[in-house]
């Protein structure tokens, strides 16, 4: 269980100057934004065509959160789902039918133009029963990648993504660091960090990890790896040089990495794209003999 404990707003407590435990999305122009990133480092970069391909599932995305959010009587739920644990535990919460609706309307939008790979993929995943899309999410929110295609999975986490989203920056809750470990997991939905963000402003410096989900951050120490909680045997790598605003952090004890980014040297980075656009990083690590402890939305297994 996450150290990192959600309130109801109004048993929230703490002075001004505490450090906020947890941030919940803000979704304004949030897919859009990331969909002009993935377009801007797609510009002579060698996955070019990939990036563009990711763009296109944002911007399909920031569609679908203008013109058919989530209903308003799901988000009444929520309150009487903080307290005790993960309030979007991907374990335990009873998905409505509408993430169906999203991913429905998500095979839609990218229908036109479609490549030859992406078209087959989309049609195979229109095919299926309303029964086997809950099943593919199944496996996806327990980390069975492997029983779903890499070329479906995309898809189905774009709408995942969407919902669990939509309810994380809905939550009436506030949240307070409790003495203690475990903050490996997202406290607002129990996924795995996408990444680590070191943020500028008035979070200057400070280490929050930001959930592959639902897109919530919350805080870290800088001192220990993200994914066994050791400290001591952190490393930092880097593709060209030591202030650069990619970075990957590797643990020699678990030997697995995350990747850093570090908005001061780069106040345009975008976690989700610039990730997707530095796999070049990845592949070093890998040769390293280390591995990721997290997924991609735009990158599966297999």
């Amino acid at each position: 269980m996450s150290s990192i404990k959600l309130t109801p707003v109004e048993q929230a407590s703490g002075g001004v100057g505490e450090i906020s435990a947890l941030l919940l999305p803000q979704l304004r122009n949030h897919y859009g934004q990331r969909a002009a990133r993935l377009r801007q480092l797609a510009e002579g970069h060698d996955q070019a065509a990939y990036l563009a391909f990711a763009a296109r599932i944002a911007q399909a995305q920031q569609a679908l959160l203008d013109n058919l959010p989530v209903p308003d009587e799901e988000l009444q739920t929520l309150a009487g789902r903080v307290g005790e644990g993960a309030p979007l535990d991907v374990r335990s919460l009873p998905r409505s039918a509408y993430w169906q609706a999203l991913l429905k309307q998500l095979l839609e939008h990218l229908t036109a133009d479609a490549s030859a790979p992406v078209a087959a993929a989309l049609r195979s995943i229109a095919s299926m029963t309303a029964e086997q899309r809950e099943t593919c999410a199944e496996h996806l929110l327990h980390g069975r990648y492997d029983q779903v295609g890499s070329g479906q999975a995309v898809f189905f986490w774009a709408a995942l993504m969407l919902y669990f989203s939509q309810l994380a920056a809905a939550l009436p809750a506030s949240a307070q660091a409790a003495v203690g470990e475990q903050r490996q997991y997202c406290p607002v939905c129990s996924s795995a960090p996408l990444a680590s963000v070191i943020l500028t402003g008035k979070r200057a410096g400070l280490r929050y990890l930001q959930c592959g989900l639902c897109e919530s951050r919350w805080h870290m120490v800088r001192a220990k790896c993200s994914n066994c909680e050791s400290t001591g045997k952190l490393d930092y790598w880097s593709l060209d040089r030591q202030d650069s605003a990619v970075k990957a952090e590797s643990c020699s004890d678990c030997e697995s990495y995350l990747k850093v980014f570090y908005y001061q040297h780069d106040q345009g980075l975008e976690p989700v794209a610039d990730d997707l656009a530095s796999l070049l990083l990845d592949a070093e690590l890998e040769r390293e003999g280390y591995a990721r402890s997290s997924i991609n939305p735009f990158l599966f297994p297999g």
